[in-house]
């Protein structure tokens, strides 16, 4: 391996400024062994992304081998036939890099943020990994405590991440979304290391994985670079998959939670079809906009009648995501305003009067145009940074759309009517795909 100490120290002195000119358009390449690779050339600073996606996560797990994505990805830190546990971690520190990872329903990724004259070393550092991780006992023993931990801190003793994952788990009754990403602790107690073997044999192939690489780079040289670390990596077959879909209406399910919280808080999750699952895009875009349309900003309508007109919440937000690898849901969250009297079932009636006014009322060309003007700027916005713009190119591929997606999606959005608002708001939020939860304060129990 060419990592030595000399060639870090003369990476350290280097500098390599290239005079910052408008962003290029985006370049696609694959390798023999199927590993696809996507440059997008933008040169308004010496720095570039580096994002390997896998095509696996925890929506790939079954019942009883759950945690399994998440723990590998902790796992890929800790040493390959070139490196040791943690060394890769240390080299890009050295160099002045920012390294992570992160696992999803979808996906699993690896990044790492670095001068644009460094990347050949993390490129080098991950092909490494891919093609020689060595996964030792001793490491898992200790990592796995370190996951339950984790699981402990941000879901068990946290009663808004535990609300949400068994919240989740009701309302995707078909899919294997109702899995948590971490993992059941019961699965996380008797997940072995050679689960995890398994697991990166089964998965971790460059014909299941893209490489997003955006920032101050020239596609030739980019290519040169992922042909010299990944061309040698041999192809294996990966395991069938199939979308994860739900029922279209599974009826009407709810929950009751008391858990360690101050506050009474209510979820409802309407079960909707993404971009990937849908037979009709503009109910999708429609989707997107109304989520905006009741919690894009101040003046949408949640903060404007929930919030300060009626004093009803003392938050709420709308959330859906369009960008999954199968269907998804629409999720409405809300917290009442006790401090004026208010409890949860006055603030189930006002989220059901907001989505009926949408059902009885298309809104007026002039909101519409407002909503999705904030909709676009925000995804301009997401243009200033690199990471941002390789984590949606990263997306999109992983979950089986296509980057250049983006091209059209402001034609999209605009293609999208009043009328076609009220159409999705009618088809969709129905109790038949309704899932809610009710959260209250322990002491609350009856």
């Amino acid at each position: 391996m060419k990592i030595y100490l000399g060639y870090i120290a003369l990476f350290l002195s280097s500098t390599f400024i290239t005079p910052a000119v408008a962003q290029s358009a985006t370049t696609e390449f694959s390798l023999d062994n199927g590993l696809k690779v996507i440059v997008r050339e933008d040169h308004r600073a010496p720095v570039v992304v580096s994002q390997l996606w896998y095509k696996v996560g925890s929506s790939y797990e079954s019942p009883g081998s759950t945690g399994l994505a998440h723990a590998l990805e902790h796992m890929m830190f800790k040493g390959s036939s070139k490196l040791g546990p943690g060394e890769s971690s240390r080299i890009l520190r050295e160099l002045g890099a920012q390294e992570n990872a992160f696992t999803s329903d979808d996906y699993t990724a690896y990044y790492q943020v670095l001068a644009r004259d460094r990347l050949e070393v993390a490129l080098e550092m991950e092909a490494d990994r891919l093609a020689s991780l060595t996964l030792p006992e001793d490491e898992f023993v200790r990592e796995i405590e370190v996951i339950k931990e984790e699981r402990r801190m941000r879901t068990d003793d946290r009663p808004s991440g535990l609300a949400y994952e068994r919240f989740k788990a009701l309302a995707y009754p078909a899919s294997g979304y109702h899995i948590p990403t971490i993992g059941w602790m019961h699965d996380l107690d008797r997940m072995t290391i050679a689960d995890l073997r398994d697991w990166h044999e089964r998965w971790y192939a460059p014909n299941n994985a893209t490489l997003v690489i955006v920032g101050d780079v020239q596609p030739a040289e980019v290519k040169t670079l992922v042909t010299r670390y990944f061309a040698d990596i041999p192809a294996r077959p990966i395991p069938a998959v199939k979308q994860p879909l739900e029922l279209d209406e599974p009826g009407e399910r709810s929950m009751t939670l008391y858990l360690k919280t101050q506050l009474p808080s209510v979820m409802m999750g309407f079960n909707v079809p993404s971009l990937t699952s849908s037979t009709n895009a503009t109910e999708v875009h429609a989707l997107r906009l109304i989520s905006a349309l009741l919690d894009g900003g101040s003046s949408s309508r949640i903060p404007t009648q929930l919030v300060r007109k009626q004093e009803l919440v003392a938050g709420a937000s709308a959330w859906y995501n369009a960008f999954s690898r199968g269907d998804s849901l629409f999720v409405l969250s809300a917290t009442p305003n006790v401090q004026k009297g208010k409890n949860i079932s006055d603030v189930e009636t006002g989220l059901w009067q907001q989505l009926k006014q949408l059902q009885d009322h298309p809104p007026s060309a002039a909101e519409l145009a407002r909503v999705r003007a904030q909709v676009v700027a925000a995804e301009v916005y997401a243009q200033d940074s690199i990471t941002s713009q390789a984590t949606l190119i990263g997306q999109l591929e992983t979950v089986g759309l296509s980057w250049r997606i983006q091209e059209d999606d402001l034609a999209a959005l605009s293609a999208v009517t009043p009328a076609d608002i009220q159409a999705a708001a009618k088809k969709f939020f129905s109790k038949t795909r309704l899932t809610t939860a009710y959260v209250y304060p322990e002491e609350a129990r009856p």
